[in-house]
């Protein structure tokens, strides 16, 4: 049976199981660490050029993460040595930073958290590298689209499987794969929490969703099959049949009425061409 618990802003969270409600001042810290976050993702837009490499964009997102009064939540985790993840093409998610130039017609995830003031903002957006083939474009705008299509199920009363049952139908609408090794998590005080939130599930199932939950959707879809392997450094998930994937990723919190998203750009640059 699933618990929940209500905590204070000020509470130091335990990875207990519990899913954490939270109240009026956990969500300002949750608004101020999801706009730097997008105002990271903003700044990036016109970095991401061919020839420019990963290294240069970790770099750059550590020096506007810190200039920005916070620390990057990656950097550090679990013996992680970066402050983002910087993912092309075939590369599902956690993609390492480093010599690797972009070229023309990549398509970029790059996935920020910044931790700020003890509160976790994290979002990821899609960037698109010079002449984009078409299916690799659409593959972009169909991820994006089933991203909403989840946050629309957000409001009291939902289950969590409301949330990837409309992941699901809209990518599979297009033959296209719902990655389900990975998923969406709680998060706040903590990086990672309950509940789990997964893009591919049966609507009405799963957990009850109730006002001051907090939590990431950040479906991963693929160009083909499903299936994803990891590579020997331990991170780096990469599609089994080599074909594209693509992901975009929303901090968003449970209200009243129905949702508030954290991390939505201040400039409109949610989603490519920027």
């Amino acid at each position: 049976m699933t618990q929940y618990q209500t905590v204070t802003s000020t509470e130091t969270s335990l990875r207990d199981g519990t899913i954490k409600l939270h109240g009026p001042e956990a969500f300002e810290g949750m608004r101020k660490a999801g706009r730097l976050a997008a105002e990271i993702l903003d700044a990036l837009v016109p970095f991401v050029q061919v020839g420019v490499t990963t290294g240069e964009i970790d770099d750059l997102v550590r020096e506007m993460t810190i200039a920005g009064g916070a620390v990057p939540a990656t950097l550090g985790y679990r013996g992680y040595a970066h402050s983002c993840c910087v993912s092309i093409n075939h590369v599902v998610c956690h993609g390492i930073p480093g010599d690797k130039q972009l070229k023309d017609g990549d398509i970029v995830n790059i996935d920020v958290t910044p931790l700020l003031d003890g509160w976790h903002g994290d979002s990821s957006r899609m960037y698109l590298v010079g002449d984009v083939p078409l299916k690799a474009r659409r593959l972009v705008d169909v991820t994006y689209e089933c991203l909403m299509l989840g946050i629309e199920q957000v409001k009291p009363g939902a289950r969590l499987g409301d949330i990837g049952a409309a992941i699901q139908r809209h990518a599979e609408s297009q033959r296209y794969g719902v990655v389900r090794e990975f998923c969406g998590h709680g998060l706040g005080r903590l990086f990672h929490d309950a509940p789990e939130v997964v893009h591919a599930a049966r609507a009405g199932t799963g957990p009850e969703l109730r006002p001051g939950m907090f939590f990431t959707i950040e479906p991963m879809i693929n160009l083909g099959k499903a299936p994803v392997k990891m590579l020997d450094d331990g991170w780096t998930a990469v599609t089994r049949d080599r074909s594209l994937s693509a992901q975009f990723e929303h901090s968003i919190g449970v209200t009243e009425t129905g949702c508030e998203v954290f991390t939505l750009s201040p400039k409109g640059l949610d989603r490519p061409p920027y």
